[in-house]
């Protein structure tokens, strides 16, 4: 339940629209509500201003349909990540108005307006293969109401390319870097603009890349200030904080 949503309550009260006894009933699912194999956060779109996320790597499909009708009761925004396809395909069946994005695995149910920012998160990937967890970052921050700019396949083995973009870049209030191998786009982006770096590295690269971790060391031992890391693979988390810095 977000503020919107209480504030209506309480109005409802107010107005004799509905009864004391219904209130109680409506709020006794605050702060949680417990559905046996998952317990829902009503609080943290109130707390946090971000609504609860679904991770659906590791559930069922009935658990995650399940998630999703309790939380349909609300008025919150719904997003899932790391959606398999097969549970894809049963959401959308279930629900048409999704929006499935297949690159990032990411599933969104949109019921509220939300005006954009007019600032601006850029999410700047080293090569292609690092799209996915781009793909997922933009989907999280788009719901979280900011404006996205993608900067695809811009890695230092082509630092022409990164240059031409450099505009772009720097007319973002906060960046997301996302990049598998070595991970040293984010030290080169840092080291190119004023604004903060949020460095992703991904699971891309070759055998000593030990699955993304070549990057995120790389990431964390940055010459150039002003970078945060976050885990890898996890766009997720990087739009989560990408999003607190530009809506400061």
């Amino acid at each position: 339940m977000n503020e919107a949503t209480l504030r209506a309550l309480l109005e409802q009260v107010r107005s004799g629209e509905l009864a004391v006894d219904g209130a109680v009933d409506r709020l006794r699912d605050l702060p949680f509500r417990d559905l046996g194999e998952a317990v829902l956060d009503n609080h943290r779109e109130l707390r946090r201003g971000q609504p609860e996320v679904i991770y659906c790597a590791g559930k069922t499909i009935a658990q995650v349909q399940a998630i999703i009708a309790a939380l349909l009761e609300g008025e919150s925004d719904i997003l899932a990540t790391r959606v398999p396809p097969d549970m894809a395909e049963a959401i959308r069946a279930d629900y048409p108005q999704t929006r499935h994005n297949p690159l990032a695995r990411t599933l969104v149910i949109q019921r509220c307006e939300r005006i954009l920012t007019e600032t601006t998160i850029a999410i700047v990937t080293a090569g292609t293969s690092d799209q996915s967890v781009a793909e997922e970052a933009a989907e999280t921050a788009l719901l979280f109401g900011n404006r996205v700019a993608r900067i695809n396949d811009v890695g230092v083995a082509g630092l022409h390319r990164l240059l031409a973009r450099l505009d772009a870049i720097r007319s973002a209030r906060v960046i997301i870097v996302v990049a598998g191998m070595e991970g040293a786009l984010a030290s080169v982006v840092a080291g190119l603009s004023a604004r903060p770096v949020i460095a992703v590295p991904t699971s891309v690269g070759y055998g000593a890349n030990f699955s993304g971790l070549s990057a995120l060391l790389g990431m964390l031992t940055s010459c150039a200030g002003g970078v945060g890391v976050v885990n890898i693979d996890n766009g997720f988390g990087a739009a989560c904080l990408a999003s607190m810095i530009n809506q400061l």
